[in-house]
């Protein structure tokens, strides 16, 4: 299936806001997020249910597919960005109308939680999709780092050809070397949970980003070995890790991720580089990175990483 791609942002354009994962306990934040769309010179459109509480999930997931739906099928919105993570997206993917956003393809923005939707549309659709800030998380005071990729990502088509990593962050190399394929990837928890489903895009050649917050060095183990068991890691093209942020402060648990980096860099095919530190995660400085789009990556042994798309991410 060839690429799916939205149009690029202009200013005056509308933005829709979505919260199909959990909602924010700072509705402060929304306004804050709110008011930095508009000053950058967008028109802002809150979605029926945006930040609605309901601890029912039948109601909830209604209410998250009505707006998610609504948001796709409204001419007038170009984007569709989402609140913040947390849980309850995965409830949702055998009930999306992917046809209706096949037919109206729109920029999709949200990692964490949300990737359960970005993976889950990209191998239904085919619709490149974007892995960076939310409203609650970071949009309502995005770092100069963030607002760089985030912008750039989303108003210029040849921006992704050149991905950089934020400063803040030192990129080590596991293992050295080049490679091109579709870049796949975003919260390890839930690409574990898609594992078997039809939702989860083939990993056979891909560029597989990962991160992860608040897990222990034993448990990113566990959901590294479900994706190696079930065969999705041997296919690989390349492997970047990102931010594994707010992990237990037990001495010696950085260098025992490390290990297992390392582990699992050994079950990816001999020849796919591998890469630690990537600006991507639960961190202030996000990179925002196009799901699905075919990239290409080279690594070098002292941690100089060039990676950037080699087709469009996004259409004039």
């Amino acid at each position: 299936m060839a690429p799916l791609l939205a149009k690029a942002l202009a200013p005056g354009d509308t933005i829709g806001l979505v919260s199909p994962s959990s909602h924010s306990t700072k509705p402060e934040r929304i306004e804050q997020a709110v008011s930095y769309l508009e000053k950058q010179g967008y028109r802002v459109k809150p979605s029926r249910h945006l930040n609605r509480i309901s601890t029912d999930p039948e109601v909830a997931d209604r209410e998250k597919l009505y707006d998610l739906h609504a948001m796709f099928g409204d001419p007038s919105v170009r984007a569709v960005i989402c609140l913040r993570g947390g849980a309850g997206a995965s409830r949702l993917l055998g009930s999306i109308d992917y046809g209706l956003i096949r037919k109206n393809p729109k920029i999709f923005v949200g990692y964490s939680d949300i990737t359960a939707l970005s993976l889950a549309i990209f191998s239904q659709t085919g619709l490149v999709s974007f892995s960076g800030p939310m409203l609650a998380t970071e949009l309502h005071d995005p770092t100069p780092c963030t607002e760089e990729h985030f912008w750039g990502m989303l108003t210029d088509p040849g921006y992704a050809q050149r991905i950089e990593n934020c400063p803040a962050h030192r990129i080590s190399a596991i293992r050295a070397g080049a490679a091109e394929g579709p870049l796949i990837g975003g919260n390890l928890t839930m690409l574990a949970s898609m594992v078997g489903t039809p939702y989860l895009p083939s990993l056979r050649g891909a560029l597989l980003f990962l991160e992860d917050i608040n897990e222990a060095s034993y448990r990113i183990d566990r959901m590294l070995s479900q994706l190696q068991n079930a065969g999705q890691l041997e296919g690989c093209g390349g492997l970047l890790f990102g931010q594994f942020s707010s992990r237990s402060a037990e001495p010696g648990e950085e260098e025992r991720l490390q290990r297992i980096f390392r582990y699992y860099a050994g079950r990816c095919r001999n020849t796919a580089p591998v890469a630690s530190g990537l600006s991507y995660g639960h961190v202030p400085d996000l990179m925002t990175l196009p799901v699905g789009a075919r990239c290409g990556m080279k690594l070098a042994e002292d941690g100089s990483l060039s990676l950037g798309s080699t087709e469009p991410v996004i259409r004039r």
